[in-house]
């Protein structure tokens, strides 16, 4: 088996095509407004001509190459390649523009190196088995986890919480605009055919992230005079040493990107922005987090990247897709006659292992093309400022545009450009309003399925073990700041307060923005 996987792996047809794949992948992915699905999606009619393994050595090089790129333009740009890559903006730009650039690069591309090939790994071993935990999940236990992941996101807000809530509450708002999921009712459509599918993700990140930042940083004059770092790297732009002193966050964000990503539908755009959450909520200094800290780009860029594991699980033993990029690797698969579901891995178990070499394979070459670049990549930050600006806002609009082919996406992108100067004004936290725009559509339709098998309403999230042991903690972390913050005030009457303790005081005392 070892064997043949490799001999069809290293073919010169089949190792070209997947070599070819990892930049066209990571080119997509740090292209603003372009990731792994679009470039996927746009090279899949070239499979048509090829065998089954060249087919899956070129899907899954760009694959894998894709879901890597976005941390470039997130770091670089603080433009999300991708809703994976939306945390890695918090930490990575503000790291970049203070001349560390080499540095976030490095521990960015180092995580997802790390993380892709752990998840590929576990994913290889325990496929069948774990997939069997996802499939007992039922609309119960997935409304609670998104709920739990909106409120967790909400308590890392410390002083702004009531704007967290405010922000998350705005993007569930906004996510409900268009059809309605179970009865497909119209809602918030004011009679126009164009706000029947409702706000596109795309326009939705690049308005409210990447150009309302941009107008920010032009209206206060933020100019890239920090001397880059780009002369003194050392291995990965950071000692692994030092990189692995973290290393209870990168097993608990590992656990968490792989965790989320075997629930279909839920991927790294949702765990990279939970592991955030949880990393700033347990440090001992979470008042660094948003200023351009190592832990925040390792938290991100490990749960995301894990989660590409966590995705393969119930594609490879369910026929189900774990995300967008996955059901585009199934319909591949279609096309070569190869039927997908629970026995493709007895009846196909040749070309599996091959995906599996493929991505790990593809992920080696990703690290190695990425980290040659280290050097490189900063100095985008030494193209001048006034050619800078234009280009990004005119990516950013053509991204747009490209998203679905109609002026209204331009439209779209236009009104949450002034929503997120709104947010960046009233100093509003953005990750509950993404995650409630995200999670928003899902939570409703998870709670109306979960409800119509009920004839008890909404006491059914509670009568099940997990839903309620999930809503339980969803609802103590948006409680404990308080009681946190009422036994450190006891402390500090009493002289018994730590110096963490008041760090974290002076935190919720200020408020500390996660963007």
């Amino acid at each position: 088996m070892i064997w043949t996987v490799l001999g069809n792996l290293f073919a010169p047809i089949n190792f070209f095509l997947m070599f070819i794949g990892v930049p066209i992948g990571i080119i997509f992915g740090a292209i603003p407004g372009l990731n792994a699905t679009t470039a996927m999606a746009l090279f899949l009619p070239l499979t048509f001509a090829m065998e089954p393994s060249g087919a899956i050595a070129f899907m899954g090089g760009i694959y894998v190459g894709g879901c890597s790129g976005g941390l470039i333009a997130s770091t670089l740009l603080n433009v999300p390649g991708s809703p994976a890559n939306i945390a890695t903006c918090f930490d990575g730009y503000p790291m970049a523009k203070s001349g560390r650039a080499s540095r976030a690069l490095g521990i960015g591309i180092f995580s997802s190196f790390l993380a892709t090939i752990g998840s590929l790994l576990v994913a290889m071993v325990l496929t069948a088995p774990i997939a069997k935990i996802a499939v007992l999940l039922g609309p119960w236990e997935y409304f609670a986890l998104c709920t739990a992941a909106i409120l967790l996101v909400i308590t890392i807000s410390k002083g702004e919480m009531f704007t967290g809530l405010i922000s998350a509450c705005m993007g569930i708002m906004l996510a409900m605009v268009g059809i309605a999921p179970v009865d497909g009712a119209k809602r918030f459509t004011f009679g126009t055919k164009t706000l029947l599918g409702g706000f596109p993700m795309l326009a939705l990140m690049l308005g409210v992230f990447a150009i309302a930042g941009l107008l920010e940083s032009f209206s206060d004059g933020v100019v890239f005079d920090k001397e880059l770092d780009t002369g003194k790297i050392k291995g990965v732009g950071i000692p692994l040493k030092e990189y692995f002193t973290h290393w209870k966050l990168i097993i608990k964000s590992f656990l968490i990107g792989l965790w989320i990503g075997f629930l279909p539908g839920m991927g790294g755009g949702l765990s990279n922005i939970v592991s955030y959450a949880m990393a700033k909520s347990s440090s001992e200094h979470p008042e660094k987090f948003g200023t351009g800290c190592d832990e925040g780009i390792i938290a991100s860029e490990i749960a995301n990247n894990a989660s590409i594991g966590g995705a393969i699980i119930p594609t490879i033993a369910l026929g189900i897709p774990g995300d967008t990029s996955c059901a585009i690797l199934l319909s591949c698969l279609i096309i070569q006659g190869i039927q997908s579901g629970p026995m493709l891995l007895n009846t196909n178990t040749d070309l599996v292992y091959l995906f599996y070499a493929v991505l790990l394979a593809g992920n080696i070459i990703t690290f190695v093309l990425e980290l040659g670049g280290i050097r490189t990549f900063p100095y985008i930050l030494r193209v001048p400022i006034h050619y800078l600006y234009p280009a990004i806002f005119t990516m950013c609009l053509v991204g747009s545009y490209t998203d679905t082919f109609s002026i209204s996406s331009i439209y779209f992108t236009a009104i949450m450009t002034l929503v997120g100067i709104f947010m960046i004004y009233g100093h509003a936290s953005m990750s509950p309003f993404i995650l409630g725009y995200i999670l928003g559509p899902m939570m409703e339709e998870y709670m109306r399925q979960g409800m119509t098998y009920s004839k008890n309403g909404f006491l059914i999230f509670f009568q099940r073990p997990v839903s309620c042991a999930l809503l339980l903690i969803a609802f103590a972390s948006l409680v404990w700041p308080f009681i946190r913050d009422a036994r450190a005030k006891r402390r500090a009457a009493s002289g018994r307060m730590t110096d963490v303790e008041k760090a974290e005081m002076e935190a919720n005392k200020f408020g500390v923005r996660d963007n």
